[in-house]
């Protein structure tokens, strides 16, 4: 599947981002992916749209396994209009969220869009609702995971800002309910992508995401092993492992904590 094509998938990389499915394949178990809905098609037919379809709809969906351990994921295609959310596209992001909510499984989300399709209207935004109440309902029932994986803005940081834990990349992603351009057209304060919601700013400064890393595959690896640490869901314990380290080592280190 090549999403929006060869072309866009050649520009993805030169950016130093990966495809939306190949992160997918990265982050689960090697031969566990299960995609849901692969051939979905929006329905739109304004603005020229009922000559522009693609399969999947800019969405890659389905469950999985990190460490043998189930998980539900989304990841949206930038290489599809932007990544941007359309009705069909939050309706197969709402079907695996409810799935996961039934089993009791956590769902990680990889996002990459520019939010709402616009040629949708509010048929977009009231996919964004249907997917805001989700996070709504799934939050303390499993946990919800997203990686910032590039240049989102509006619904497509609402929704990650409802999940328990937020991670970016480096260099490739950013998070803001409107661009640099809209800001200097409202305030006239000129002001760069990275430093109106890059890594650095939402690490350092806002506080809104919790870890960024260097790359794609960095990210995507860290995500793995967080992952480990985290229960499936609230009908169940955080998994244990042994471990020989003495509950009573003194740490010196601590000290330069609180000098």
């Amino acid at each position: 599947m090549l999403g929006g094509g060869q072309k866009r998938i050649d520009s993805q990389h030169a950016r130093g981002k990966l495809t939306a499915r190949e992160r997918v394949l990265l982050l689960l178990d090697k031969g566990s992916f299960r995609e849901y809905d692969v051939f979905v098609e929006h329905r739109c037919t304004d603005f020229g749209m009922a000559d522009q379809t693609y399969k999947g709809d800019g969405v890659v969906t389905g469950h999985g396994m990190i460490n043998g351990r189930l998980v539900f994921v989304f990841s949206q295609d930038f290489t599809v209009f932007g990544g941007s959310l359309s009705e069909t596209n939050a309706s197969k992001i709402c079907k695996i969220m409810d799935k996961a909510m039934l089993v009791g499984a956590p769902v990680i989300g990889l996002n990459d869009s520019g939010g709402a399709r616009i040629q949708e209207g509010v048929d977009s935004l009231a996919g964004y609702a249907e997917v805001f109440q989700r996070n709504v309902m799934a939050s303390g029932v499993i946990p919800q995971l997203s990686l910032i994986m590039g240049p989102c803005a509006g619904g497509a940081v609402y929704s990650p800002a409802l999940t328990d834990f937020i991670f970016m990349v480096k260099g490739t992603s950013n998070m803001f309910i409107t661009g640099p351009d809209v800001v200097k057209a409202v305030t006239r304060e000129d002001i760069s992508q990275e430093d109106l919601g890059g890594a650095a700013t939402h690490t350092n400064k806002s506080g809104v995401a919790h870890a960024a890393f260097d790359d794609d595959i960095d990210a995507l690896r860290k995500t793995r092993e967080f992952f480990d640490f985290l229960p499936l869901s609230n009908r169940e314990e955080p998994p244990q492992r042994v471990n020989y380290d003495p509950i009573d080592r003194a740490e010196s280190s601590l000290d330069t904590v609180v000098p």
